[in-house]
Formats: structure tokens, sequence, C-alpha cells
């Protein structure tokens, strides 16, 4: 964890060794001063020596001066090189998370990556901050207050070691209690930001169904267990400041008490007691700084995991040594493919056997949760099979280079999305380089030049964040026209024109047969009138194929088929589930 997080400093690594260097000689400078003090009162002032009084009255001047000026230095030093570190983790986990395979964004939830991003992060930074300048300000005051004390009165510092003895043993047992406390805080963080997520991104069915006092409450529950655990955590550290005040003030009344002795003796003088009472206020305060950097440090250790778990995380997917980045053509070919979502877990996928002409047109129907859209995404390698292999122009998807086999596949997937900007904006997500009139060629083709040409400034309207200012059918249409910029070998539409009205869906199609005849096309649809002029149909049940036929053959031969058919050709627009529309 360490080494991952030390390898972001980079760039920021010279301010963030000067920032010690500049706390070190800050340091220097105010542990003189209750010295120089001691002087004033014993030279100047009890000697009646006004000349003492100012000449170590400028030196002590001058020591806060420059003290002042080291800390603002060591201060700036340590902001420029905590807030570089954070942005270089928030870089490095981004770069890493845009490498995720599917299974891996599972794996961490996009809460949890929203959370390492956020919480984590900010926490890194002010341990890393803290660490720069508090841990070494504090040990360093500490030790040249306590060699200052010894210097003075070795007998009468003895009391100092005492404290410094009972504190360590307290600030052992309170973080030690406090650690476990932080994980479980960092997890409901993640449990939080998971129902705020899930709320706001489905808000119009939150208030379409009147919800929120339902989604109110979940929030309610999440906050409460959050805050239950900070109180915790909070009442657990507050035992902190009255310890130390005991200590402090123990310590103090200790030092009148024997100092007074030691005065009356002649071993200690008024100047010297005074400065010994600085002292100990600077250890005692040192050993507070340095109880909050092992408070900030274990709270931090959570979130360096969690964060240093994204940056370290090797994709379940990658590029083979030699990758192939040809695809020749779009034929396609599953050879008993057995797919899971988790090792060992059940299979959503088994034995899948079907062999793609390139150029096909290729209708998937089936019930939820039969396996259509994880057998789609098998093609273009979002997911890896578990067993067999699946094909595209010949070889194995696992052999090419992975941009390649995207760039040559292009899928539109069932909840569309669009992103903040203009219409060409989106447009050329497909690909980057596309001309005006290649964008309104794509448009053309999946019939969405009309309703574009219709908006305020056409194809420079402006989409708001998540397509929320155009309907769902258009967003499906922007997003078809999309993937047919990339001019793929390979297109598929999963459940993609379900938004779309029937003969807007026809029109659809018979662009796709006219204009893209090469392409080889999936589509996957409830409704069987989407599919029925498919070259093929693929019929599936449970994760398993249980017909692949053209229309016709597939009315004589599967039941199935042949019920919903009739079904929807009824009038009812069932769906495969037998769900009446």
């Amino acid at each position: 964890m360490f080494k991952t997080l030390l390898r972001e400093v980079r760039q920021y690594k010279v301010p963030a060794l000067l920032t010690p260097l500049w706390t070190t000689l800050e340091v220097v400078m105010g542990i003189l001063i209750p010295y120089v003090t001691a002087l004033i009162i014993d030279k100047g002032l009890g000697a009646g020596d006004i000349g003492n009084v100012w000449r170590y009255g400028a030196v002590m001047i001058g020591l806060a001066l420059l003290s002042l000026l080291l800390g603002i230095l060591a201060g700036g030093f340590a902001a420029y090189s905590s807030t570089g570190l954070a942005a270089n983790l928030r870089t490095a986990m981004y770069a890493n998370i845009q490498r995720f395979s599917f299974s891996d964004i599972d794996k961490y939830s996009t809460a949890g990556l929203v959370t390492r991003m956020t919480t984590d992060v900010s926490n890194i930074q002010n341990a890393f901050q803290m660490l720069l300048r508090t841990s070494f300000r504090a040990p360093l005051n500490m030790v040249s207050a306590l060699v200052m004390c010894f210097f003075i009165h070795p007998r009468l510092s003895v009391v100092f070691l005492i404290a410094m003895v009972v504190l360590t043993l307290f600030l052992t047992v309170l973080i030690v209690r406090a650690a476990k406390l932080f994980q479980q805080i960092f997890r409901q963080y993640d449990l939080v930001n998971g129902v705020v997520q899930e709320n706001v991104s489905a808000i119009r069915a939150v208030k379409a169904y009147v919800r929120e006092n339902q989604q109110s409450s979940l929030f309610d529950k999440a906050v409460l267990a959050l805050y239950r655990l900070n109180v915790r955590a909070e009442s657990l550290m507050a035992l902190n400041h009255p310890v130390m005040s005991l200590v402090v003030n123990g310590c103090i009344i200790a030092l009148s008490w024997w100092g007074a002795h030691f005065i009356v003796d002649g071993s200690l003088t008024t100047g010297q007691l005074t400065s010994l009472l600085s002292y100990v206020m600077t250890i005692l305060t040192s050993l507070m700084m340095l109880s909050m950097i092992f408070v900030q440090l274990t709270q931090s250790a959570a979130s360096g995991v969690r964060i240093a778990q994204v940056i370290n995380e090797e994709p379940d997917m990658s590029n083979p040594a030699d990758p192939v980045l040809e695809i020749p053509h779009g034929g396609i070919s599953f050879q008993h493919v057995y797919f899971s979502y988790k090792a060992g877990g059940d299979y959503a996928l088994e034995d899948i056997c079907l062999d793609i002409k390139p150029g096909e047109t290729i209708g998937i129907i089936g019930g939820t949760g039969s396996g259509k859209s994880s057998l789609v995404q098998l093609v273009c390698r979002l997911y890896d099979v578990s067993e067999g292999k699946v094909c595209v122009g010949g070889r194995d998807v696992r052999e090419y280079d992975l941009d390649a086999l995207r760039g040559a596949v292009a899928m539109v997937l069932q909840q569309s999305v669009l992103f903040s900007g203009t219409v060409l904006d989106n447009l050329r997500w497909g690909r980057e380089d596309a001309t005006r009139e290649e964008c309104e060629q794509a448009c053309r083709q999946a019939c969405a030049d009309e309703f574009i040409r219709e908006m305020p400034q056409g194809y420079d309207t402006r989409i708001e964040q998540g397509g929320t200012n155009v309907s769902g059918g258009q967003r499906q249409r922007l997003c078809i026209a999309r993937a047919l910029l990339r001019h793929p070998k390979v297109l598929i539409l999963d459940d993609a024109t379900s938004a779309v009205d029937t003969a807007t869906d026809a029109r659809i199609r018979e662009t796709f047969a006219s204009r893209i005849p090469g392409v080889t096309k999936l589509i996957i649809s409830q409704r069987i009138l989407s599919v029925r002029e498919a070259d093929r149909i693929i019929v599936m049940d449970d994760g398993r194929v249980i017909g692949f036929d053209t229309h016709d053959n597939l009315l004589k031969t599967n039941d199935i088929y042949r019920e919903i058919n009739e079904m929807q050709s009824g009038g009812g627009q069932a769906d495969f589930d037998g769900k009446q529309e």
C-alpha cells in the first residue's frame, strides 16, 4: 500500500522533501525562544540590566520572525505536495478504472469507486500533509524540548518522562480501538453513496411511483448507521483532550511544587523554571499533535488500502502478448461456450454452439434472464467465457487487441447513454474524426435525422447530462447512429429499439438491410415483429439455445416461439415472458 501511494508523489517529490527541512529549521528557531526568555528574566529583569532585556528581546523577536517565515514555507510546500498527491491518486485510479472489465466494476460497485475517489483520497491528502509537517514538527519539538529540559535541570525533567509514558499507553489503547471503528465507517460510506446514487439515477421512477418517503426512509437508515458509528468514534477520540489536559495540569503542578523547592535551595532560577513550564507545554502539545497524527493515520490506513486496491487491480482482461489488430470479417462462432459472472457460480450460459456468417442479420429473443445480453457481451469481450471460446472473423476474441476488437464490434446497450454536450459531440463518441456529413448520414440510417433537424439548433443542440432533454426513443436512435459511425464489422443492438414505435423500428431495419448489408447484425428484442425478417433467429431459455432457424421454420419446430408469435399476433402484444404490454 505505502509503495503504491508514495509512487504517486512523482513530480511533487522536491517540495515534499523540502517540507521537513523547513519544519526542522522552524522547530530549532522556536525551541530556542523559551531559553532566551529565561535569559531575559535572569540576566535582564532579575539583574536590573535593561540593556540585556533589549539585546535578548531583539534575539527573541528575530527567532520568532524566522520561525514564522520557515513555518509559512513548510505549510505552503506541504499543501502543494499533498494536493498534488491527491490529484495523482485520482488520476491513477480513474485511468485504471477505464481498463476495468464489467466484472471488475461489479467487484467494487460504482458507489464504492466513488467513495474511493472522493472521501478516501481526501483522507490520504490530509494524512500526507500532516505527515510532512506535523509528524516532523511534533517529535522534533518534543525531543528538542526534552533535551533542553535535561540541559536546564535533569532531576526535574523526570516529570516529563513519566507524563510521556502515561500518554503513550493511553494513546496506544485509543488507536487500536479507533482503527476498527474507522474501517466500519468507510464501509458505511459506501452504502450511503450507493443509496444516493440509486435514488438520483432513478429519480423519475421514484416520483412516478410516489416512493419519496420510502427512499427517504432508506437513506435515513443508512445515515443513522453512519451517524452512530461516527458518534462512537468521536466519543472515543474525545477522551484524548481531557486526558491530555489532566496530564498537562499534573505536570504544571509537579513542576511548580518541585521547582519552588529547587529555587529555594539555589539549584534553579526563576527564569529557568519559566522556561521549563514553556517546555512542558511544548512537550505535551507535541504529544497531543502526535496523537492526532496517529488517529489520522489510523483513519487513513483504511483509505490507503482501498485506494491501492483500485490502482493495483489487474483487470481480468488484457491484451495478449502479440495481439491481432485486424478483424477480417464479421463472422461469429460460439464453440461450446459456458459463462458465469462469478467464479464457481451458476452458469448464465451453458454449452452455446452457434455459427453466424458474415453479413447475416440474427434476431435474438428470449425471456428475462434467459442470457440474451450475456451472449452478445461475449462477442465484444466485455466479459470472458468461463469455458469454450467465442470467435470473430475466424479467431478467438482473446487473440485480438481489445481496442481493435471493440472498434470492429459496435454495441448499443439496452440502457441508452448520452453525455452532456451537443448532438454532434455525442455522435462523435463513435468516431472522433467523423465529419458532419458522416454524422448526418449515420443519423439518417438510424432514423434520427428528422427529429434532430427539428431541434432549436439542429446538430448543435446541447444534450443535457444523461440525455434528459430528449425522449427514450430519441436517445436510442442517437446511440444507434453513434454505433454506425464506427463502420463496424458487427453491430449489436441489445433491445436498443424498445422505446421506438413499431413504424420507426421497421424503417430502421429496412435501412440496415439496404445500407449496411455487409455488417453482421445481432438484434435482441422482446418483439417477434422486430426480428421476424432476420436471416435467422436465436431462441433462448434459461441460458441455453433452444432454437436457431428462420422465422417460418421456428413456427413449425419451436413450440415456445410459435406460442409467443400467436399471442403477439393476436393484438395483445405479449412479450416473450407472456406478459401483456
